[in-house]
This record gives structure tokens, C-alpha cells and sequence, in this order.
């Protein structure tokens, strides 16, 4: 990777967990294939029994078969997909030297957003959340849970406070909603906006 290069060529790390929202995953991985983005994936077991439960589909999560992890043929572009078991520490996103766009841990679900918050990188996907803060590079974490505890909500505003984007897979309804994947390109489009990634997934408020 040439230091020289910008951001917006870098490549991003998805990282998909054990929260409810796979659906939020796999729209945005489409979403970034389409637009010419090289994902470095990682997706921990509870992330794939969650895949396996929403989106009946079994998957190997350290080999995803991407025709049957996204519900549309995205063809020659699945080889920006570079896939990681979630305990191999020697990949190349566990160094700082890594240089990327940035990472978007999709769903985050509350272990997942503890440990990131506290530092533990028990894992890839916590040593590579850890990598994003410490150089100081866009970390977005898109929890989906609710009610929340006293507990989650500290460990938001820690990760807060170190560096993280905190993106609830919250929808807005004002922008014409007639199903539920307006719903989800809401959410998908608000993690684009935050990577600058040009996207088209919804009206935005102001425009004709």
C-alpha cells in the first residue's frame, strides 16, 4: 500500500458480530463492492450463527461464500473481499502499518463494543477496532440493541470519548419510506456518509 495514497483508496475493514441487524451487513458490504471499495472481512462465530438465524443462510465465516452471504450477484467484485478468521492476530489490519479508510463494525453487539471500549483485543476484530483508535483512523460501531443498560451506554460514550463513531441502527422515517430496505439503506447510508463514501440509497432532507 503507497503511503501517498488517500483515504477514500484505502481499504476498509467490515467486521460483522453477534447483534440482531445482519441484514445492515450485508447491504453495506454490496453497497462498498459496487462502489470499487476492497473490504477486508471478519466475522466472528456469533456473527455468523446471527447470519444463519435472520438470513437462513450458513456460511463459513472465515471463507464467506459471497454468493450466498449477499442477496444479489455482485460477480468480479467479490475478489476485493479479503476474509480473516477471527483469531488470526498476524493478518495485516492487527498493525497500525495497515493503512485504511477506516473500519465498520456492523452489527457491534455489547461484548463486542465492551471490549473495544476497554481495550481487550481478545480477538481480530477487537485488535483491529483497538489498531483504528490508536492511529487515530474512523472507527464506526453500529450497535442494535434496546433496551439499553447503564452499562451499554457507558461503553458508548467510552468509546466515545477514545475515538469511535457511535452509529445506532436506528431508521429515520422522513425521507418517503415504503419498505423495509428503505429502513435499511437509512442506516447503511447514514455508515457511508460517516466513510465519504458516495452512495444514491435515499433522498437526502433538503432536496428535491
Amino acid at each position: 500500500m503507497n503511503a501517498r495514497e488517500s483515504a477514500a483508496e484505502r481499504p476498509l475493514i467490515l467486521a460483522i458480530t453477534g447483534a440482531s441487524g445482519a441484514v445492515y451487513a450485508t447491504r453495506l458490504l454490496e453497497v462498498l463492492l459496487r462502489a470499487g471499495r476492497e473490504v477486508h472481512l471478519v466475522i466472528s462465530p456469533s456473527g455468523a450463527a446471527v447470519i444463519k438465524q435472520e438470513l437462513d443462510t450458513a456460511i463459513d465465516a472465515t471463507r464467506p461464500n459471497l454468493a450466498k452471504l449477499l442477496p444479489v450477484d455482485v460477480g468480479d467484485l467479490s475478489r476485493k473481499v479479503i476474509a480473516y478468521h477471527h483469531e488470526d492476530f498476524m493478518s495485516p489490519i492487527a498493525s497500525g502499518s495497515f493503512l485504511t479508510g477506516g473500519m465498520v463494525v456492523c452489527p457491534c453487539s455489547g461484548s463486542t463494543l465492551s471490549a473495544i471500549a476497554h481495550g481487550a483485543s481478545q480477538n481480530l476484530i477487537q485488535r483491529a477496532a483497538d489498531v483504528q483508535l490508536k492511529e487515530r483512523r474512523k472507527l464506526i460501531l453500529v450497535p442494535r440493541e434496546t433496551p439499553l443498560s447503564v452499562l451499554h451506554i457507558e461503553n458508548m460514550h467510552r468509546a466515545a470519548q477514545a475515538g469511535a463513531v457511535i452509529l445506532p441502527a436506528m431508521p429515520g422515517w422522513y425521507h418517503g419510506v415504503k419498505s423495509v430496505q428503505d429502513l435499511v439503506d437509512f442506516v447503511v447510508a447514514r455508515i457511508l456518509d460517516q466513510l465519504e463514501v458516495p452512495h444514491e440509497l435515499m433522498k437526502r432532507w433538503g432536496t428535491a
